[in-house]
């Protein structure tokens, strides 16, 4: 029996590339005949004509699954919101711009059939700008750091899982979803395979410096309690520092009672700690602030519409 294996892509500013991937995606599934496959688009409130090109597609194509999101909830809500309409056996995450090849899809099934619960794709050569690839680094740091993943393990934004880790994916109901963690806390069993790494179809990359300050804090907020361990451990070393400090000043002005303290110094070090202790306080408000957010039940995603026409999975 031939296996469902549902492709999730979210779409912003693809009007001009989103044909091509799917076009893509049918051609490989083709000729793969242990499987079959369905799509589902997400456009996460795209300013240009990204839905519509997706109503076309549905049109076209009676396995696809078109979602149209209310305003922009980022690549992860929009994620989330795939996952709800995904219905195969394995689903696939990849890009909606060509720069994840989903011609090379069976690298990461077969990843799946040879029992890992999770397949990343592995770039040797990103064909990204400079600022994004420093971005990825620092999200590589800050997953390994502050998310316990394995040095070795390389995350990319095309993937393969298997149902029961989608599904435990989306027993996460809060708002500020953040997929890598999710699959991170369900499975160690995770898995790389080397694929390409494509130039841009069209345009530029939605990703701001904003945007990728605010994925990268929502990741270690959200999944993991060490920037409070980390505050408290700077607040141990200020605290002994500061007391060290006062002790040379007391022992500097028994010895040698003619020379002054110091102003500049003094208010040096007042800065210093009046600083951490803001950090501190903004790092334990921030977490306070989801929590607020969490109990008033902030939802991940909201649909304006969606268009689904995918026959009945009996």
């Amino acid at each position: 029996m031939q296996k469902l294996v549902s492709f999730v892509i979210p779409c912003y500013r693809s009007e001009q590339t989103i044909g091509k991937v799917v076009a893509e995606i049918n051609n490989t599934m083709e000729s793969m005949a242990q499987y079959r496959h369905e799509i589902i688009l997400v456009n996460d409130a795209s300013p240009d004509n990204t839905f519509r090109a997706i109503e076309e597609l549905c049109r076209q194509h009676k396995n696809i699954c078109g979602v149209n999101l209310a305003k922009n909830f980022g690549q992860h809500g929009a994620l989330m919101a795939g996952f709800g309409h995904a219905r195969g056996e394995i689903v696939v995450c990849l890009d909606d711009d060509g720069q994840t090849p989903a011609d090379e899809v069976d690298k990461l099934l077969d990843g799946i059939e040879a029992g890992a619960d999770v397949v990343y794709a592995r770039y040797q050569h990103k064909q990204h700008s400079g600022f994004r690839n420093l971005g990825s680094k620092v999200n590589e740091l800050m997953t390994r750091v502050m998310l316990g993943k394995p040095k070795e393990l390389y995350i990319s934004s095309y993937f393969a899982v298997r149902r029961f880790v989608a599904d435990e994916i989306l027993r996460y109901g809060n708002p500020f979803p953040y997929v890598i963690g999710l699959v991170l806390r369900a499975t160690k069993n995770i898995i790389n395979v080397d694929v390409n790494h494509r130039e841009r179809m069209s345009g530029t990359s939605g990703y701001t410096l904003g945007k990728l300050l605010g994925l990268w804090f929502n990741g270690f907020t959200a999944f993991s309690v060490k920037p409070l361990r980390i505050a408290t451990v700077i607040g141990v070393v200020s605290a002994c520092g500061g007391f060290l400090y006062g002790i040379y000043t007391i022992i500097k002005r028994l010895i040698m009672p003619g020379v002054p303290i110091g102003f500049s110094a003094l208010m040096a070090a007042l800065v210093f700690f009046c600083g951490i202790i803001l950090l501190m306080l903004g790092i334990i408000g921030e977490y306070l602030g989801r929590i607020y957010i969490s109990l008033n039940n902030s939802p991940q995603y909201v649909i304006r519409e969606s268009i689904d026409e995918r026959e009945n999975d009996e």
